[in-house]
């Protein structure tokens, strides 16, 4: 009985946030609907209008966890957005379509892993907690500029070699195209392997318990490292399609980078040295990011 509670509970959830993204997607199609000027910058007005309105839901039902799905559901959307405008202006779109097809494999698969092991409407991730509460009474400020609004312009930034490989009168399929192919796609393997060894992990673990097989022996974060390859071979394809606008198309995969070995990596393993007492010689022998052979202990 207790888990059929907890399954209609998580699937009354899943209905409201589906019904907040539907409101957020609408937002941000009105907004482009309004502009028609440019479509990187009509595109980025959209994109922060839909931010305010999922924090609008993260505001009234307490929870910035509304914003967590955001991630994977509006790249793919804003890749397809691209691609059809490339294609009504006569752009070849063979370059196009493999970049949006990895973008969209990306995306359902991210979205899903969320999808399936999201807890419910009681859940809100814990590093939102401490961001609003040190804020104090700037809190909701906080709420939308670091929680919201930040990873959007940053995930953005990222998207725009999409545009450049999609949308531009590019170069013809090249050899960094390949490369550009083989790494998005080895980053989409790494963090479904990544993420379902860590699944199985959690289910079985007992207390204090370190993940160190598979993927994790090699890297702490694996997942992090397959997402920051997966925005890397992003752009690699924008500098393949137009090598001039490499200055556009390179600094939302070195954001990405200084995102998760800045902040997010720092965070987690602060977390796990305070909640698992051996995990600093843990840090000691295994990469941080990167996955490398890990060091024997003395």
């Amino acid at each position: 009985m207790a888990k059929h509670k907890r399954d209609t509970m998580k699937l009354k959830g899943l209905l409201h946030v589906t019904f907040a993204y539907l409101v957020t997607l609408g937002v941000a199609w009105a907004t482009l609907q309004a502009l028609g000027q440019s479509p990187i910058w009509d595109m980025f007005w959209a994109d922060i209008a839909a931010t305010i309105a999922i924090f609008v839901f993260s505001r009234l039902y307490k929870n910035s966890s509304f914003y967590d799905a955001y991630w994977s559901v509006i790249p793919p959307l804003i890749a397809l957005y691209w691609l059809l405008e490339a294609t009504a202006s006569g752009v070849d779109t063979t370059r196009a379509w493999l970049v949006v097809i990895l973008v969209w494999l990306w995306g359902i698969r991210l979205t899903a892993n969320w999808a399936t092991f999201w807890p419910g409407l009681e859940h809100e991730d814990w590093r939102y907690g401490p961001i609003k509460t040190n804020a104090g009474k700037w809190g909701a400020l906080a709420d939308f500029s670091a929680i919201h609004l930040f990873p959007t312009v940053i995930v953005f930034v990222a998207c725009l070699p999409i545009y450049a490989a999609v949308a531009m009168d590019a170069q013809p399929l090249n050899w960094l195209d390949y490369v550009a192919a083989a790494a998005t796609a080895i980053a989409i393997l790494i963090e479904l392997v990544s993420d379902i060894q860590l699944h199985r992990f959690i289910n079985n673990r007992e207390d204090g318990e370190i993940m160190k097989t598979g993927l994790w022996a090699y890297s702490r974060h694996p997942n992090y490292f397959g997402e920051w390859l997966f925005w890397a071979g992003l752009a690699l394809f924008g500098v393949a399609a137009v090598p001039e606008a490499w200055w556009w198309v390179l600094p939302g995969a070195v954001a990405m980078l200084a995102m998760f070995l800045l902040a997010s990596i720092p965070m987690i393993d602060k977390r796990s040295m305070e909640r698992r007492p051996a995990y600093a010689e843990h840090m000691s022998q295994v990469s941080g990011f990167v996955p490398w052979f890990p060091k024997k202990s003395d």
